[in-house]
Order: C-alpha cells, then structure tokens, then sequence
C-alpha cells in the first residue's frame, strides 16, 4: 500500500476529513485526529488506538505493526508499514482507529471551562486598608 491508499481508504470512513497538523497530513472525525500521515517519510502511517489494541495488533502482525517511539507509543499511537500491508489489514486498522475517535467523540470529554465568577472581586482603594485584618477595619468605619 502507498500514502495515497492510506488517504483514500481513511477518507472513505463517514465523516472523515482531511486536515493537517505539523506540516503533515492528518485524518480526523469530529474535528478529532484518528490517523496521520506524519511518519511518511519512513513509509508509515499512524494510528490512534488504544495500548491494548496497539499490543494485540503488534502481537497478531510483528511484521506491520510498531509502537511509535515515546509517550505517544506508550499512549496507544502506532505506525503500520504501508508497503508490505494489504488492502483489507489496512482498512481494519484505520477502521478500528476511525470507530474508536468516533465512540471517544460521544462520551463528556470532563474538561470544561471553569463557570464564569458570578460575584466581583472588591476593589480595594488603599493597601493600608487592605492589609488591616477585617476586625480592625470594621473599628475603624
């Protein structure tokens, strides 16, 4: 298989899209990346699957499959080497990194924005003032 299979068959999958992400060619669904093009040059391509996924397919086909080197491998990222991969391999692998962003996309990502502050901080007109605690300040008034 060469890029352009990679390109073709990831962008076959429904709502694929092509973007790009550190000057190399991403595949996303949702606005999320599932697969990358980004280790070309060495005649890979990258998919986003999960640690175990990555040590089952790693263990069913050695001769395809590898951890991409670093936190991102230990994270799940794997390289497929496209020219000894076949049609049907390669279309599973990118399905299953395709069905897994679009299963991730559904679920609460648990990161939101912190509520907007309801009360305003007071604004305090001297630091002498501020720096009285508050039983000095309220014999004072």
């Amino acid at each position: 298989m060469t890029p352009s299979d990679f390109r073709r068959i990831a962008l076959s999958l429904e709502g694929a899209e092509e973007g790009s992400h550190m000057g190399a060619a991403d595949f996303r669904v949702g606005g999320r990346i599932f697969a990358t093009l980004a280790s070309v040059k060495e005649d890979y391509g990258n998919l986003m699957i999960t640690p175990e996924l990555q040590a089952e397919f790693i263990a069913d086909r050695p001769d395809l499959f590898l951890p991409v080197h670093g936190g991102w491998g230990r994270n799940g990222a794997t390289h497929i080497r496209l020219a000894p991969a076949d049609e049907d391999t390669l279309h599973g692998a990118l399905h299953t990194a395709w069905k897994l962003r679009v299963e991730k996309n559904k679920k609460p990502s648990g990161k939101s924005k912190s509520p907007a502050r309801k009360t305003a901080k007071p604004i305090v007109a001297n630091k002498r003032s501020a720096a009285q605690p508050a039983k000095k300040r309220a014999k004072n008034l």
